[in-house]
């Protein structure tokens, strides 16, 4: 009970707490209320206020904005005309820079020294040039801003009169300067002098530039016997890269034609006097007629002089000109210029060239001709690939069809003089009579001896390719020609059959009433000699030989040797059997007296001395074996063929015979065998030269000869 009126106390005083908070909030409240509604009469005033003086200063916002972006305006003006001042000034200073460099430049003795300062003094042109560049193009726009913002200051009035005065005078001032010293500055003033300064420069750093020594090149290549050409670079690094800056220099001020024709120039003639150290005079003569005139061996020089500079202008020479050629010039308009410029550098070298082979080529199809028009030929084949290298692309189009048609005119000129040669033999059957003495007839020396030098490596494969490329034109590409091999067999051939048509052809101008008979009936049949020897000579200068092995060991046997050996056989039937008839003993009859026999076998004697005196005569006279070997065999097969007899009826007829007076067996072999010994200089050896015809003695030996005798008619 208690504790329940204790409860009823506390919630009573709670209550009365609460009750009095309450009440404080109650007056707290009313007093806000009182302060905000005097703060509110407080803003009113503070607007009203505020709206006053809002009203006093707009006038002054609007002021200062117009202040703002007339400075605005006039700093848009006025910032590039003083960046335009200084690029003024920058170029002055360059210009400075300039002179002190080009008198430096003038007093230096150094080349080494004088190239890097001359590195500098580009650097200091390239600057300047774009200086002057931003000059010009900066100037026009400037001088038109400030032309406008003093335009609109005098408009408006925005500014005092003195202000305006002094930019309009500033804008005056800065137009005369652009319009009368930018003009000097591009084309009259130092740059210009500074551009022709780099055109002496450049040219004279060109000119410095060498190959080199050719003729050391070309002995070193000589001593080796092989083709030991190679190129090299030309000038040294600090020369190439000066000769590229100032390139791009000159062509970025508008000289880029001038650079070309002075690079063009320069490096032409330093081509050309490299090639002038091999002293290559004979390419002075450029026609037909000329080459006609000239000596053979000054021809035969000056072709393979030819040879040999036209390869090493080539692998050399041009390919060092267009390494050095690619790197001065090869970053200008994206590397298109600088094979223009190489190409026209190398037709000028190759024009001169090109115009003597060709004239070469057209020149008269003389026979021994062939071999130095083939070396031509080979030595374009095998320099084909290099030269399309060093030629290609669209500008190297001219000179690479001009050495195509070079090679077609070898090629054309080489299969006629080879026709042409086939020809004459066959038409040098003219009705003149054939050798007296039965000695092998010159034309078939030298055609011989022309076929076994053709038939050499050397110049059988091109003589082959030659005939070849003649075939496919003929037959057309799609067309199946013949190997190499049997081309060149069945051309050769066809000579070799002309020339057995040929001897054929003198054989039977041997006339057999002409021939020297006596009672007896002894006589040398000449026709026979002639072709035992010739067909003897034939047989042994081709065999073993690159046009034995060519033609064949059955086709040389059964052509040469075969009708030699018949002819030898009728030789000594016709010559020597009629001589051992005389010794024949069918007239000996046993019925007749002793003393009959014994005069016949006188007589018989007495014949066979003077027949063998009298073919003995005939043989020193009129009939030659020059081949030593067949002599011998004749000598023996003769020996063998009369010893025998004459001993037999000497031995036989001994008792018919006593105290008369006759040759022994011996001494007639002696005086048999004497017929054969040769009496003149035009017996030879197998191993002698001509047997050989290889190397020079086809070539100055035969084949000058058979020029001199194209002439004559008669081939003896």
């Amino acid at each position: 009970m208690a504790s329940n009126y204790r409860s009823a106390d506390s919630r009573l005083s709670d209550l009365e707490l609460a009750c009095s908070d309450l009440k404080t909030l109650l007056t707290a409240t009313a007093k806000m209320e009182e302060n905000l509604q005097q703060m509110d009469n407080k803003f009113e005033v503070i607007d009203e206020t505020l709206l006053t003086a809002s009203k006093r200063v707009a006038p002054m916002q609007s002021l200062a904005m117009a202040s703002k972006a007339l400075e605005t305006r006039i700093n848009r003006a006025v910032t590039p005309a003083l960046a335009l001042l200084d690029n003024f000034k920058l170029s002055e200073t360059i210009q400075d820079k300039l002179l002190d460099l080009a008198e430096t430049l003038s007093s230096e003795k150094s080349r080494k020294k004088r190239l890097k300062k001359l590195v500098k003094y580009v650097d200091c042109v390239d600057q300047l040039k774009i200086a002057i560049n931003c000059i010009c193009e900066e100037g026009e726009p400037v001088i038109q801003r400030l032309q406008e913002v003093v335009e609109f200051l005098s408009r408006t009035k925005a500014t005092d009169q003195y202000r305006t005065h002094r930019l309009r005078e500033t804008l005056v001032t800065l137009k005369a300067l652009y319009e009368t010293e930018v003009d000097a500055m591009r084309f009259e003033g130092l740059l210009d002098d500074a551009l022709l300064n780099l055109q002496d420069e450049y040219e004279s750093i060109l000119e410095q530039i060498k190959h080199r020594n050719v003729v050391d090149l070309q002995a070193a290549s000589d001593k080796r016997n092989e083709i030991a050409i190679v190129s090299s670079d030309l000038g040294t690094e600090l020369e190439v890269e000066l000769l590229r800056r100032i390139s791009q220099t000159l062509a970025a001020d508008d000289c880029l034609d001038i650079c070309i024709d002075i690079y063009v120039k320069v490096r032409y003639k330093r081509v050309a006097k490299a090639l002038m150290r091999l002293n290559p005079d004979y390419l002075k003569t450029h026609t037909p007629e000329e080459i006609d005139e000239m000596p053979w061996e000054s021809l035969e020089t000056a072709i393979t002089l030819w040879i040999q500079h036209f390869e090493l202008a080539v692998k050399a020479v041009l390919v060092s000109e267009k390494k050095l050629c690619e790197k001065v010039l090869g970053g200008i308009m994206e590397g298109l210029i600088w094979p223009e410029c190489f190409a026209k550098i190398a037709d000028k070298i190759m024009a001169v060239f090109f115009r003597f082979g060709e004239a070469v080529a057209r020149s008269s199809k003389e026979p021994q001709k062939l071999f130095k028009l083939l070396e031509m030929f080979d030595s374009l084949e095998k320099l084909k690939p290099g030269f399309s290298e060093v030629f290609n692309g669209e500008s190297g189009t001219d000179i690479c069809t001009r050495f195509r048609e070079l090679e077609k005119l070898l090629v054309h000129a080489s299969s006629k003089v080879f026709w042409e040669f086939g020809l004459q033999i066959e038409g040098n059957s003219d009705g003149m009579p054939p050798p007296p003495d039965g000695s092998v007839p010159k034309i078939v020396r030298y055609a011989v001896n022309y076929l076994k030098y053709l038939a050499t490596e050397n110049y059988s494969i091109p003589m082959a390719k030659v005939l070849r490329t003649e075939q496919i034109w003929k037959a057309g590409i799609l067309s199946k020609p013949e190997t190499y091999e049997n081309l060149l067999k069945d051309a050769i051939c066809n000579i070799m059959e002309a020339l057995q048509r040929n001897v054929e052809s003198k054989r039977s101008g041997y006339n057999n009433s002409s021939r020297e008979r006596d009672k007896i009936g002894i006589s040398i049949p000449m026709q026979h000699v002639f072709r035992m020897n010739t067909y003897w000579y034939i047989y042994m200068r081709t065999k073993d030989t690159e046009l034995g092995k060519l033609l064949g060991d059955g086709y040389t046997r059964n052509n040469y040797k075969a009708v030699a050996e018949e002819s030898a056989y009728l030789y000594q039937k016709q010559s020597w059997a009629p001589l051992v008839r005389i010794l024949e003993k069918d007239d000996l009859e046993e019925k007749q007296s002793k003393e009959t026999k014994a005069a016949l076998v006188r007589v018989k004697i007495e014949a066979f001395m003077k027949g063998l005196d009298d073919i003995s005569k005939r043989h020193r006279g009129f009939c030659v074996i020059p081949d030593v070997d067949l002599r011998e065999q004749i000598r023996a097969a003769t020996v063998k063929l009369v010893i025998p007899a004459y001993t037999e009826f000497v031995n036989s007829s001994s008792g018919l015979l006593q105290g008369k007076s006759h040759l022994s067996p011996d001494s007639v072999r002696e005086l048999l065998e004497k017929v054969f010994d040769g009496v003149d200089g035009k017996l030879k050896r197998r191993g002698s030269r001509d047997r050989t015809g290889g190397g020079s003695s086809v070539k100055d030996g035969v084949v000058k000869d058979y020029r001199r005798s194209r002439s004559s008619t008669n081939d003896n």
